[in-house]
């Protein structure tokens, strides 16, 4: 296992590290897995916890919502794979939706230590073997691999799912028309030019351009493209 000197410092822009891991969906090379599509990757401390349910539940339920954006998900657990299959089970049980996207059996954290998602802030939060557990970790890697957003909660505090659908919605936005999105915002919004584009440029590109300060210039983008 990694020690805390060897462990990766991930920074958005980095390219998410590879590995070859267990799931619930059979082996796979995370590269591989990725191939050209955007992938959430999101881990959990432990199988059979109150919060990791109601999260794993929550993302079975979206799941339909993720696939329309073109994003596979993938879960991780500090845990075996009999466990999750057995997890799995109880989720179906406790919110009515069935996961089918794999979960990376990590129990010797393995991946956890590979993306720095080792708990360090509460030492109360490890196993029988004193070792810490991950963190509630989300990464989101679009097609070319690179790492563009990392959201990093405590073992106590559920994840916002909206959030995370909220986020891939502004990174797609963004890749797509060349803006960056305000505070708050949500597909439909108004969003901010972006500051490379040029004034004059932006009123060719888009169709109409509220300058509010010279580098802070609104448009609104086509429902359809």
């Amino acid at each position: 296992m990694a020690t805390e000197v060897e462990q990766p410092r991930l920074r958005l822009g980095s390219i998410a590290p590879n590995f070859k891991a267990e799931t619930t969906k059979g082996p796979i090379d995370f590269h591989e897995f990725i191939g050209d599509s955007w992938v959430i990757l999101f881990s959990h401390p432990e199988d059979y916890t109150p919060v990791c349910t109601t999260e794993l539940g929550e993302m079975a339920r979206l799941a339909p919502e993720f696939a329309k954006r073109g994003v596979k998900l993938i879960g991780l657990s500090a845990n075996t794979l009999d466990s999750h299959e057995g997890w799995i089970k109880d989720i179906k049980d406790v919110t009515g939706s069935l996961v089918d996207f794999p979960i990376i059996a990590d129990k010797e954290r393995k991946v956890a230590y590979l993306y720095d998602m080792i708990d360090y802030q509460d030492t109360t939060n490890v196993d029988e073997k004193g070792i810490a557990f991950t963190i509630r970790s989300v990464f989101f890697i679009d097609p070319k691999k690179v790492i563009r957003t990392i959201l990093s909660y405590p073992a106590s505090t559920g994840r916002n799912s909206a959030e995370i659908l909220r986020i891939i919605d502004s990174l797609q936005t963004g890749d797509k028309h060349k803006v960056t999105t305000p505070i708050n915002w949500v597909p439909g919004d108004k969003v901010i030019v972006h500051p490379s584009i040029k004034t004059d440029d932006a009123k060719k590109i888009f169709p109409n351009v509220e300058i509010v300060k010279p580098y802070l210039r609104f448009t609104t983008l086509p429902e359809v493209d």
